[in-house]
This record gives structure tokens, sequence and C-alpha cells, in this order.
């Protein structure tokens, strides 16, 4: 039990995303859900925050514990999930965008906040 504890600590626990959300959205599948862990945590030391909403880590979407996450968050995590698919030099070319434009101007989270915003258009219209 002990080790089941640190994982989930560690990593977090499976999410399971809200039926009407993926009926919706259903390439919301493409991607593993967790809740909680570490990776949150750390997202949020990088920004000068206790966590963050959630954070993509290739094919895995960590949200954080409490967050009810909108369509619009979890499409503009399954733009980073694909931005980690492009290749095995995202992560490091992710960091540069950071670090030269800061993270709102990254044109990966530039690109992601659109992809989100155009796909929530799409299924109003």
């Amino acid at each position: 039990m002990a080790l089941a504890a640190l994982a989930a600590a560690v990593i977090g626990r499976p999410y399971t995303l809200r039926p009407e959300l993926i009926q919706k959205f259903p390439e919301l599948t493409s991607a593993r859900w967790r809740v909680g862990g570490l990776p949150p945590r750390v997202g949020g030391w990088f920004l000068g925050r206790s966590t963050v909403s959630a954070i993509t880590l290739w094919g895995v979407v960590y949200l954080a514990p409490g967050v009810r996450p909108s369509a619009e968050l979890l499409l503009h995590e399954l733009a980073h999930v694909h931005q980690f698919a492009s290749g095995a030099t995202f992560p490091l070319r992710y960091l540069w965008e950071s670090l030269r434009r800061g993270y709102s101007m990254n044109r990966f989270e530039v690109a992601a906040r659109q992809f989100a915003a155009d796909r929530v258009h799409r299924s109003t219209t």
C-alpha cells in the first residue's frame, strides 16, 4: 500500500474524462490523463506558482488536484501532446522558446491556445 501511495504522489493517478467531453471532442482519447503527482507542481515552480492547472509530458497530461478541466484546457494540453509527438527535440525547443520569449509568448503555447480556441469554436458552430 505504501508503494501505491508513493507512486500516486510522484506520478499521480489515472483520470477519466467526463463522457460528455469525450462525446464532443473524441480526439481527447488520444492522450492519457492523470491527476496529481509532481509534474503540475514542478511546472508551477518554473512559473513562480505552487502549481499549474495542467502540464503535458509526451503523451500524458497531468492535471492539478482540484481542477475541473474545461474543454479548452484539455484541448490546449492535447495540442502539447501533438507537439511532443513532432520529434525528440521538442522539449529542448520548448525550453529554448520559453527562455527567449517567456512562457506566454512561447510559440508552442500560442499555438496550443489557438488550437484549443479554434476547436471549441468549431464545436459550437
